[in-house]
């Protein structure tokens, strides 16, 4: 999975989005059915003359009562809709507070990952009492959970359950919807690079080891986030960034799961 994705939540146009990121390199498409643009996301791949083992392409699914058949139900409209007969990555985009719903629709990425329509199987906004459901099952372990994560939400807590169970941190809103890229220190870590603060916190989710999926449907911007991946940061920075963190989710921006708590 590359380290460097392109996510596609509220697009204004995701197939010229799509083109102009696969045309500058980008190898790796985040999409979701709820996004209403996997459609587009498939003619930009299709039209792009490359082939499929180029690509890294994840979708998810929304939580139903139905469980597992759901889950199947809708990976297929997601594959027709992007063209494809199976997608590198499918998330669970929700979690649900209802249990026996939550172990039917993993259950169903399950089948999914074995038929090989998946080849491998996620969650996304899930907290620790969610995962904690899923870990003890006792089957497929989730390759990644993404979560809103931007140096005012650090999720470091999050991040030590994924590194204990092997699971990829994968940030959604990684910039924090531009609302951190106003802070002196990473203004101060740009000049010194000369890099933008966009580029700066990239490059810090980078060398973190997470897996960060930006957005834009601006050609030139498209092409700054890519840049980040070329910054060298030293410990100073880093620490300064770490020192950006808001504690107990002030610094949230996006909406928040209850967390069923240990127990479940």
């Amino acid at each position: 999975m590359p380290r460097l994705g392109f996510g596609v939540s509220e697009a204004r146009d995701a197939e010229r989005s799509v083109s102009e990121a696969l045309a500058q390199g980008y190898r790796s498409i985040d999409t979701a059915a709820v996004y209403g643009n996997e459609e587009g996301v498939g003619r930009a791949i299709a039209a792009s003359g490359l082939r499929r083992d180029e690509l890294f392409i994840t979708t998810k699914v929304w939580n139903g009562h139905e469980g597992c058949q759901h889950a199947k139900d809708c990976a297929a409209a997601s594959l027709e809709r992007l063209g494809l007969d199976h997608v590198d990555l499918y998330l669970v985009h929700w979690p649900t507070d209802v249990f026996a719903e939550c172990v039917q629709t993993w259950s169903g990425l399950e089948d999914l990952h074995a038929d090989h329509r998946a080849r491998a199987i996620g969650v996304s906004n899930f907290r620790a009492g969610h995962l904690r459901r899923l870990l003890v099952l006792g089957g497929t372990m989730p390759a990644v959970n993404q979560v809103e994560l931007h140096p005012h939400l650090q999720q470091h807590e999050m991040r030590a359950l994924h590194a204990a169970h092997g699971i990829v941190t994968e940030a959604w809103s990684p910039l924090g919807r531009g609302a951190v890229l106003e802070e002196p220190a990473l203004r101060g870590i740009a000049e010194r690079l000369d890099a933008t603060p966009a580029q700066v916190v990239l490059a810090w989710h980078l060398r973190e080891g997470h897996v960060v999926i930006p957005k834009s449907d601006t050609p030139a911007r498209i092409a700054e986030n890519r840049a980040a991946a070329d910054l060298d940061l030293t410990d100073d920075d880093l620490a300064a960034i770490a020192a950006l963190d808001v504690p107990e989710d002030a610094g949230r921006i996006g909406p928040v799961p209850a967390d069923p708590g240990a127990d479940g």
